[in-house]
């Protein structure tokens, strides 16, 4: 059996023409940062998942910090978060002066739970945050039926959510806000991005004060016909705007998302067909919901090594030598050394998964033979002796 020819890569952004044509205009209409296309990308995403407000900003980093802040949670406030994740939320939250409680995550899902979160609410925890693992609906609305009965916060960090349908209706319809990203790797993307969404007018016009220096007006407001050269600084903010340009992809990228969308979940079950029949390998439990959508931003396996002869780590050069791209999602924030002080539940899901969990390449531009060729070079792995490296 001989290798791929060519590379396969983790991750490819499905930009096209219409992408391209709509950064030419944005950057031809005499205005490039947050203005009528940054407007118009808020209208447009808060349409489409039904989530009355939304806020444009330049990460989904951003957006955590931003709503972290404009719910008050600073120094001695608890924010119950998974340790299987980017460790961004963590890192927000100590920005504020708060400490990040780290919860364990359910084997199956490799998400957050209500099992895993509620051992550790105190009376000092002011916000739960979940993560929808790869896009899986987790079933949001029990963990924000416990929250509001302690009134607790719930966000959403729906960095892999475009996409997603839990019980039919998008991140943030239920909690108390939702935050998107549209990194290079998403469902949806502007190379770098994210966007709040939320039910709560009063939090999102925070969001968007605290987004640009807590200015009361934009350059947009001041510049444009009808302007004004005076604002005020209501409070001291961020830099955390989007600009026009990249709300222009953004634009496009959201008209395309239902064909993105279908695509990711073809070759997502031809992943999953072809996985049957190999040994110590496992992927997430599909929600069997009816009105549940898993996104499928990424397609991670779990290798049991007892069962696969062969572990994580190596499956990964094997596969390379193949010509295959992977990607390990993720270290946990507990592990690094900038959070190894951080407290919490016992993490056994967590750190059993953290060693045996890759990412597979999917993104829509492949081919179902770039699938086949993937399958392939599994089998191949799955039976190959050890790599000796030097």
């Amino acid at each position: 059996m001989s290798a791929r020819e060519t590379f396969l890569p983790y991750c490819r952004p499905a930009i096209g023409e219409e992408e391209v044509a709509a950064v030419r205009r944005a950057l031809l209409n005499g205005w490039l940062t947050t203005g009528p296309q940054t407007a118009a990308f808020e209208q447009a995403f808060a349409r489409a998942c039904g989530v009355p407000h939304a806020v444009a900003l330049n990460s989904c980093t951003a957006g955590l910090h931003l709503v972290f802040a404009a719910l008050g949670i600073g120094a001695g406030d608890e924010v119950v978060m998974p340790s299987l994740t980017f460790a961004a939320g963590a890192q927000c939250a100590i920005e504020l002066g708060a400490q990040p409680v780290l919860c364990d995550v359910e084997p199956d899902t490799f998400a957050a739970s209500l099992r895993t979160i509620a051992p550790l609410v105190t009376t000092r925890t002011k916000a739960i945050v979940t993560m929808p693992y790869a896009g899986r609906p987790l079933g949001i609305a029990e963990i924000v039926d416990f929250a509001r009965k302690r009134s607790i916060a719930v966000v959403e960090d729906a960095a892999h959510g475009a996409g997603t349908l839990d019980r039919g209706q998008w991140p943030g319809a239920l909690s108390d806000a939702a935050v998107y990203s549209f990194y290079a790797t998403k469902n949806l993307t502007t190379g770098e991005g994210g966007m709040l969404v939320t039910n709560d007018r009063s939090l999102a016009e925070r969001v968007r004060l605290l987004s640009l220096h807590g200015m009361s007006r934009d350059a947009w407001q001041r510049y444009s016909n009808g302007g004004s050269w005076r604002y005020d600084v209501v409070e001291p903010g961020y830099k955390y705007n989007m600009s026009d340009v990249l709300a222009s992809i953004g634009l496009v990228q959201l008209e395309r998302l239902p064909a993105l969308q279908g695509r990711r979940a073809d070759l997502a079950a031809r992943y999953s067909a072809g996985l049957t029949d190999l040994p110590g390998l496992r992927y997430q439990r599909p929600s069997e919901h009816r009105d549940d959508r898993h996104s499928w931003c990424m397609y991670a396996v779990v290798v049991d090594p007892a069962i696969a002869r062969v572990g994580r780590d190596e499956l990964i050069e094997r596969l390379h030598r193949r010509n295959v791209g992977t990607s390990v999602h993720y270290i946990p924030t507990h592990a690094f050394t900038a959070y190894r002080h951080l407290t919490g539940g016992p993490l056994p899901n967590t750190e059993l998964i953290a060693q045996q969990i890759l990412s597979l390449p999917l993104y829509p531009e492949m081919t179902d033979g770039d699938v086949g060729d993937v399958l392939e070079a599994l089998r191949w792995a799955l039976q190959t002796k050890p790599i000796l490296i030097a």
